[in-house]
């Protein structure tokens, strides 16, 4: 029984963990992915029950170091699946999020990148606008109070202390176009970021957008915020 716990333990760890370097570096298509990830969890359930069987049935034989390395695996891939359509139920089903939903800011350097993208450029509204407008209520137009060039900078310095890549800076005026690839898939969500000036204030909008997928998993609400919270943050710092 050792051995079908090592193998069932290592296999659903495998099943869960590589899909992702293998979608990302070799192409594998996200579907076999995704069902990968689901067949994993089926594997390290059965992995957990025969741990469980072990430990009931033949206790005295048990090497308790491996069978809880096994244990961790198998909680590992039964796990990460779950969380991820955990989290997918308490968000909506969307994947372009803006804090500006009635006219959102336009992708211009990034089009050409986003060309074989399954999902379209174009804000779609309607429907998508109703439902960001119900789970993200909070992420609206910023207004910062200091003048457009100094937040133009701020917000620069933002994105690359982010870590994502900036595709052409002020490709329109003072707006930042960037892209974040997330780590496990490698899925490039694009983001610009626009700056407005309002007397010697300057308002701040942000859009996020994914290239793959129905749902990010609100994915892309978080990567608003963030933004939002380290410029809040790098700005104040500048004030003082």
């Amino acid at each position: 029984m050792r051995t079908l716990v090592a193998l069932t333990s290592i296999v659903s760890f495998l099943m869960v963990l590589l899909p992702g370097p293998l979608y990302q570096f070799i192409g594998l298509p996200l579907s076999t992915a995704f069902t990968l990830l689901r067949y994993g969890v089926f594997v390290a359930g059965a992995a957990l029950i025969l741990i469980i069987l072990q430990v009931l049935v033949a206790r005295k034989s048990v090497r308790w170091g491996s069978t809880l390395i096994y244990a961790v695996m198998a909680l590992v891939a039964v796990g990460l699946p779950l969380s991820m359509m955990g989290k997918a139920s308490t968000v909506p089903p969307i994947h372009d999020i803006t804090t500006d939903v009635t006219n959102p800011p336009e992708f211009v350097a990034i089009a050409p990148l986003r060309k074989n993208a399954p999902n379209p450029l174009d804000y779609e509204g309607g429907a998508v606008t109703t439902q960001q407008l119900k789970a993200y209520p909070e992420l609206k137009t910023q207004l910062f109070a200091q003048p457009i060039e100094q937040v133009y900078q701020a917000a620069i310095d933002t994105v690359d202390a982010l870590g994502w890549e900036r595709v052409t800076q002020n490709a329109q005026p003072h707006t930042i176009e960037a892209t974040d690839t997330t780590l496990w898939f490698g899925f490039k969500d694009d983001v610009v970021i626009r700056l407005r000036a309002k007397d010697d204030d300057t308002l701040v909008d942000v859009r996020s957008k994914s290239r793959v997928g129905k749902s990010d998993l609100g994915k892309n609400a978080e990567r608003i915020q963030t933004f939002i919270d380290a410029l809040r943050e790098r700005t104040d710092a500048s004030v003082n």
